[in-house]
């Protein structure tokens, strides 16, 4: 490539350099010959060669040095108009590239500018341009899912303040609930079915509460369980949309007439995988898929207050009975110990007085079960109601006989201590007994067993005493059950009138972290906040006073952790009706409870998220050399958002399926796993053909277009697909695939919905 050079330049260079060469050589000619005593003339120069041959050689060093200033000015000449035709260049570059920022600040993403091949910068800014169409476009989208979730929000809240206030009247709830729906999600028609299993062989529905266009309509319908699309959607547990509903099923009415609905969804009221009710709503447009997930969650806040309600009311009546209960047990307890007494101090009274012992015998075997053993445990004597109470007609039956036929074989091993004890003339025994009658039935006893002793003070024989108590062992045992159950299912706690806590449960030892000392040194205001002080000692005023609490309260874990429980706070009170105890019986909603806050903090957290991106936008008007790393920020925060949503798609109950562009599956929520009858571990990061048989996609255009990485999805378009799973169960699925493109990566989502549920 021919360069250009200033021939000027060059010339001029060359000329110096002989020059000056040439007058430095002559200085060193000069020099010697002064040194040499010879006159610096021509001649002189002629000897000085002569003496110093190397004077030849000097001579050609003008010629050599203006040689290469030639060379070398041409080379500098040539640098010199590179370096300034490239910065011409590269300043009509920078204007192109500044009028194109300019437009870009000026909010025109759609200009246009090719850059060089080598221009990095530009190709910099080109993408930064097409990362802000991106941008652009990905939030338009991001806002419209953002509307969705505050639109959720907001009614989850709506209906959450309808479950706090009204749970009174369960029609008035019922129509309150299905009418707002009706109207909050735009359909025309709804019904609120509530099962009724207080006969556990007859369960039914009966239809509490319906709607239609504005209007109340009041109806007595019941559906048996199993029956018709809500028994099928009450029996699968499973949520339900039909898009081709017959003529004969149901029609709206209006002023204008009636219509067939075109769409039915039906949502079980199910919490623990218990259903309590069907919700089913009718509409002209199809639903979707918000106000599916909308209606799904409403129905689980329906069904945990349902249930919590159920709860609360079983036990105020177990807590009741078991008041009752408890202080007729104590009663007669009471009367026990003081007939023991009084027969104790009968005993030691008849060591004395010998002449009223057939008076008191007599008395004794009126009252009291009595029989009478040497230390061997042969039975010597036996009144009538130690035959009668264990099913014996007379004395021959019994006399003679070992001890051991009147006590079951599982009670033998500790009673055996007992005896031999007494044989030995240790300590009487007093306390509950168990005996077994002739037909095998127990006999329960508040039984002593004392040793008689001779003048020797060595045992005569072994006196039993009893009272029967068998009646109140097994009201008694029932009671324990009942308490049992009680509390493994919610926590219990026991207070002093004064606020001191006196025993928990397990379960709240477990819920809160305590231990049963640690929690015996607390007291029930330790267990609030103090900001909650005044409204506890509120809540206690009245507790003491007989008007018993029943909602919703905060407490404190060991850790300070908050928990929000659901229970009461109720007095007990002794026989003297004065208060002996205050008994807490609740269980732990702190996950509905957060779900709400959750929910309230997500619609503020969205309108803050709202101003940082206008904020956002000034930002990257003013200052667009910081574009890159607020646009670095702003995919930070999609990640977190992806993040969310991959949790939130994670709950979903249909079954939810994510691919990239090579068919590798990255995202498998649990309702994938259930359905297709595969794991995540095993799934992820393996192409999506396995969940597939290898001819799935041979006459479906739909699943190969999907499993085949080369070729576009249907994508927009729900279909019908059948497919078998691992183990051979054939499937019918509803099946709708989205796709997402980020820069030139994309992938492929999948919703399946479950068909295969027999509707009528």
């Amino acid at each position: 490539m021919q360069r250009n050079y200033s021939k000027w330049y060059v010339i001029r260079f060359t000329l110096i350099t002989f020059v000056i060469s040439l007058v430095f050589l002559l200085i060193m000619m000069f020099v010697q010959a002064q040194m040499q005593n010879v006159a610096f003339t021509g001649g002189g120069i002629v000897k000085l060669h002569q003496h110093f041959p190397l004077f030849y050689l000097l001579d050609f060093i003008p010629f050599i040095y203006a040689a290469v200033s030639y060379y070398l000015a041409r080379f500098v000449s040539q640098v010199q108009n590179e370096a300034k035709d490239f910065t011409e260049s590269e300043i009509t570059r920078q204007r192109k590239l500044y009028r194109f920022v300019q437009k870009l600040k000026d909010g025109d993403i759609e200009t246009d500018f090719i850059p060089d091949e080598n221009d990095v910068l530009g190709k910099a800014i080109v993408n930064l341009r097409d990362t802000l169409k991106q941008s652009k476009e990905e939030e338009l989208v991001r806002r419209k899912e953002d509307d969705q979730r505050s639109w959720t929000a907001e009614g989850l809240a709506k209906f959450g303040e309808i479950l706090r206030t009204e749970k009174d009247d369960i029609e008035e709830l019922s129509y309150l609930i299905i009418s707002n729906l009706v109207k909050y999600i735009d359909a025309n028609q709804g019904g609120f079915y509530l099962l009724d299993d207080t006969d556990p062989g007859d369960k039914f529905f009966n239809l509490t509460g319906c709607y239609a266009y504005e209007r109340r309509k009041y109806a007595d319908r019941r559906i048996d369980w199993g029956e018709g699309l809500v028994g099928a959607c009450a029996l699968e547990k499973q949520t339900t949309v039909l898009k081709k509903v017959p003529d004969t099923y149901l029609k709206i009415t209006s002023g204008l007439g009636t219509a067939n609905p075109k769409n039915i969804i039906l949502v079980p009221l199910r919490v623990n995988d218990e259903v309590h009710g069907v919700i089913e709503i009718a509409a002209f447009k199809p639903f979707e898929q918000h106000k599916i997930e909308f209606i799904e969650k409403v129905a689980e806040s329906i069904a945990s207050t349902i249930s919590n309600t159920k709860i609360n009311i079983r036990t105020a009546k177990l807590l009741k009975e078991s008041q009752e209960q408890a202080e007729i047990l104590q009663a007669q307890e009471e009367q026990m110990r003081q007939n023991m007494e009084e027969l104790q101090a009968t005993q030691e009274e008849a060591a004395r007085q010998g002449e009223k012992f057939i008076s008191f015998t007599n008395s004794v075997n009126h009252t009291l079960i009595r029989a009478e053993y040497d230390v061997n445990g042969m039975l010597l004597y036996a009144n009538t109601k130690f035959l009668n109470k264990l099913e014996y007609s007379s004395n021959s039956e019994v006399e003679g006989k070992q001890i051991s036929m009147f006590i079951n074989k599982k009670d033998r091993v500790w009673f055996d201590e007992i005896w031999e004890s007494l044989a030995k003339g240790g300590h009487h025994f007093e306390g509950d007994m168990k005996h077994v009658t002739k037909s095998g039935k127990d006999l329960w006893t508040i039984a002593t067993y004392t040793c008689v002793r001779n003048q020797h003070g060595g045992v005569e024989k072994i006196l039993f005493l009893a009272i029967d108590t068998t009646e109140q062992k097994n009201q008694s045992l029932d009671f324990e059950g009942q308490i049992e159950a009680l509390n493994r299912s919610s926590i219990k706690i026991e207070f002093s009138p004064t606020g001191d806590l006196i025993d928990a449960n397990d379960k709240f030892q477990q819920t809160f972290g305590l231990s049963l000392v640690e929690a015996k040194a607390k007291a029930v205001y330790d267990l609030f906040h103090k900001n909650d002080r005044k409204q506890i000692e509120s809540i206690w005023d009245d507790v003491t006073h007989g008007i018993p609490f029943e909602g919703q309260v905060k407490m404190l874990m060991k850790d300070n952790q908050e928990r929000w429980l659901r229970g009461t706070f109720t007095a007990v009170n002794d026989m003297y009706g004065e208060v002996a105890k205050v008994v807490f019986i609740g269980h732990d909603n702190t996950r509905e409870k957060l779900m709400e806050i959750e929910t309230m903090e997500q619609t503020e957290q969205l309108k803050r998220q709202e101003e940082m991106l206008r904020q956002n936008e000034v930002e990257l008007n003013r200052k667009l050399r910081e574009a890159k790393e607020d646009i670095k920020n702003q995919f930070k925060e999609i990640e977190r958002v992806k993040i969310r949503n991959e949790k939130t798609l994670e709950g979903f109950l249909d079954a939810i399926i994510t691919t990239d562009q090579d068919g590798i599956v990255q995202f498998f929520n649990k309702a994938a796993e259930e359905l297709l009858g595969v794991t995540k571990d095993e799934i992820l990061g393996q192409s999506i053909r396995m969940l597939f048989p290898t001819d799935a996609a041979d006459n479906d255009d739909f699943l190969a277009s999907y499993l085949d990485p080369e070729k576009s999805a249907i994508v927009g378009e729900r279909r019908e697909i059948s497919i078998t799973r691992k183990d051979g169960e054939e499937l019918n699925l509803l099946m709708l695939l989205t796709e997402a493109k980020v820069g030139r990566e994309f992938t492929i989502t999948a919703f399946i919905q479950n068909i295969s549920v027999d509707l009528f």
